[in-house]
């Protein structure tokens, strides 16, 4: 066994290998001590044979002596550590004094280790198999990249973090209160709460490159969101997933995000403290435009298998910048916060000498980065040979800057604000004329992304709003790409949130009826197989189709069918209303709202769930209906841009169906899919085999990261 110790610094505290000097426990250590595991259990074999032959002093001494070995490695630690004592020093080193107990503890602490080290195993062994096919075509001259992403994947038949032999080895949670509190313990917490979390440093443990490249390349990211510690959103997943996805093909990746003051530092692996150094900010000074130095502090460190480094205002500079307690809307002026971000970015990479050969800009709050990048470093400092390629992620928010809130950038707007680069159409004759940053990222990005193929489409169509226009103008160089889901982040075989874990192949059908239980109990709901549990996750805004949501929720209720919502957003108002009226759980047993946001909540749904709701108005790629096939659920899906590419109905395609999809955004258009979704719910044998075949459906990163770098490639 491992000495451990505790450091302590402030308030925060964290775990750490007192021998190898490693922090949080069972991260590469662990990996290597996977290799243990044979040994470990020869070792558990031996000494409960030397249980059966400790009835005489003499030899209990025997038996030490073998047993000896086995704590000698631990008790060397101890000492090195400073934390073994006199008489510990004297037993080991006379060949140990244990006593029955003693053994009897050993015997149990190597069951447990062989149990953890079994578990890593298996993670090591889970590498994802490559996806079969990728079907893509792209055209200089053309205005997508027609990326349909829709490959199998064979059943993984491993062991699962958790199979529960009988429902008697479950706990199972006592049902919540109209406040979340369990019934009867008001001062305890929410069932979902008090599950085990998943640690993603442990979920990526031994994971290696899948196909090196032969020619690497240097990719900076910029970001203002990173799965799964800065995420509001789904950019946060998909910076996350693409960073890893080309780290894994052996691409050299570091993302670069701001340093939020929300955010955990002892949830940032490796964490150090890289340089501090001067960005240029442009402030207002007794009516002069003035630009002064702020002083600016790098850190590195790994958030979710992704090199990263985090910028921030140095501390002696009593800035705001990136305070308060949320990612976005703390006390700091977002604009200028991310315009700052953006020549802050650029500052690091030219005084660190990275000289990537791509920057990738990632929606409105860093679009300021390829217009500096051109006009103010390339050629004039260190920055020579990248290039830059932006993603947008939503045109719900085009980045609105005046030409005086710019120079926060230490740059007069001036030669930004005319109609060839960042002005705004819209607003000429106005007073005054505004830029629209998102505009000036198309117009200086090399190349430009969007992250479905069906939503490039639509956007060039029209549907984009201002935005159509410019992307249209500049389509030669803008593509659709299909975003992924991280497949060891999203993996019911290894979620430690859920009761019973399950794979395609491998206990799909048993272990979420245990999943759907455990929901149905916690939430207070009828525990009742038979009937079809839909689930909606998502935030709560127009776009999301917040008519249709509640038209699904009254129809459940009418129709005998299951519904929990799990979501918030400035359009919930009515939906607080209904939780705490018509469909309390007072009036009701077959519907829950909650009007919240829980990583773990979602999770648990997710694997409960028969059918996964995803109505939206308009949905640039969407996320939701891939999580919900990874974890065995059927989406219910309006058929536009990323739902599109990926849900084919099961009615339409027998064949290749994985879900269910209507076009209209009336009530009966969903009312007729969701009766069609459940005439197959009650065909059991056809439900659990679409359930097996939704869950092969690969929709990781792997494939879409190969277009990437085939994007990158062409630059």
């Amino acid at each position: 066994m491992t000495t451990t110790t505790r450091i302590t610094s402030g308030n925060n505290s964290r775990n750490f290998f007192v021998g190898n000097k490693v922090p949080r426990a069972r991260r590469k250590t662990l990996c290597r001590r996977a290799l243990l595991l044979g040994e470990n259990h020869h070792r558990t074999v031996v000494m409960m044979m030397m249980m059966k032959k400790i009835s005489a002093r003499d030899e209990r001494r025997n038996e030490r002596s073998r047993f000896g070995c086995v704590r000698v490695a631990a008790a060397a630690r101890s000492s090195s550590s400073g934390s073994s004592n006199d008489d510990d020093d004297k037993n080991n080193s006379n060949g140990a004094t244990a006593t029955r107990d003693e053994l009897l503890e050993e015997i149990e602490k190597l069951k447990a280790e062989n149990a953890k080290l079994k578990m890593l195993q298996m993670q090591l062994e889970d590498v994802s198999l490559p996806s079969s096919s990728l079907s893509s075509s792209s055209s200089k001259s053309t205005t997508t990249t027609t990326t349909t992403i829709k490959t199998t994947k064979k059943a993984a038949v491993g062991a699962l973090r958790t199979d529960p032999k009988s429902e008697s080895e479950i706990e199972w949670p006592l049902p919540i209160t109209a406040e979340g509190c369990p019934v009867g313990e008001e001062d305890k917490k929410p069932f979902w709460e008090t599950r085990p979390k998943n640690d993603p440093d442990e979920l990526f443990e031994g994971k290696t490159a899948t196909e090196e490249t032969n020619r690497p390349k240097k990719i900076a990211h910029v970001t203002a969101e990173l799965a799964p510690l800065a995420k509001v959103g789904g950019l946060g997943d998909v910076t996350q997933g693409l960073g890893r996805a080309m780290k894994m093909q052996g691409h050299d990746v570091v993302i670069i995000l701001p340093f939020y003051q929300s955010l955990d530092a002892n949830e940032i692996f490796d964490l150090k403290h890289v340089m501090d150094f001067d960005v240029p900010k442009g402030t207002k000074w007794d009516g002069e435009n003035v630009v002064s130095m702020m002083k600016t502090s790098a850190y590195s460190g790994n958030i979710g298998g992704c090199d990263v480094i985090l910028l921030k205002p140095h501390e002696e500079t009593n800035s705001n910048i990136f305070k308060g307690g949320a990612i976005y809307g703390g006390s700091y002026n977002e604009l200028e916060a991310y315009l700052y971000f953006s020549r802050a970015s650029l500052e690091f990479l030219d005084k660190s000498g990275r000289d990537p050969d791509v920057i990738h800009v990632h929606e409105w709050q860093t679009c300021a980065v390829p217009m500096l990048y051109w006009e103010e470093y390339h050629g004039k400092t260190s920055l020579n040979k990248a290039k830059i390629v932006m993603t947008i992620h939503n045109l719900d928010n085009t980045g609105e800057c005046r030409e005086e809130e710019f120079f926060a950038t230490g740059v007069n707007g001036e030669k930004f604000n005319v109609i060839e680069k960042a002005l705004d159409e819209r607003t000429i004759g106005h007073n005054p004329e505004r830029m629209c940053l998102m505009k000036g990222g198309v117009v200086y990005s090399n190349k430009v992304t969007t992250v479905s193929p069906t939503y490039a489409k639509e956007t060039l169509d029209g549907n984009g709003g201002f935005m159509s226009k410019i992307l249209k103008a500049n389509q030669e160089k803008f593509s659709g790409i299909l975003n992924g889901i991280d497949y060891d982040l999203w993996n019911p075989a290894l979620d430690a949130t859920l009761p019973a874990n399950f794979a395609p192949g491998n206990k799909m059908t048993e272990n979420k009826k245990l999943c759907k239980k455990y929901l149905q109990i916690g939430l207070g709901l009828d525990a009742d197989e038979t009937k079809p549990l839909i689930v909606c996750i998502s935030r709560l805004v127009p776009q999301k189709g917040i008519h249709l949501i509640e038209r699904a929720v009254t129809q459940s209720e009418n129709n005998g069918n299951q519904f929990v919502l799990l979501g918030s957003g400035h359009s919930d108002g009515g939906f607080k209303r209904m939780a705490n009226e018509e469909f309390s759980q007072t009036n009701s047993s077959n519907v829950r709202l909650m009007i919240t946001y829980s990583d773990a909540l979602s999770r648990l749904m997710y694997a409960a769930a028969d059918f996964v709701l995803v109505p939206s108005m308009f949905e640039p790629c969407g996320l939701t209906q891939m999580i919900a096939m990874r974890y065995g659920a059927l989406p219910i899906v309006r058929s536009t841009g990323g739902l599109a590419d990926t849900v084919i109905d099961c009615d339409a395609d027998q064949e290749n169906g994985n879900g269910f999809v209507f076009y209209g955004a009336d009530d009966q258009s969903l009312d007729e899919c969701i009766q069609r979704a459940n005439k197959t719910f009650q065909d059991r044998k056809k439900f659990h085999e679409l359930q097996e075949r939704v869950a092969r459906v690969d929709y990781g990163w792997e494939a879409s990261g190969n277009v990437y770098a085939e994007l990158y490639e062409s630059l």
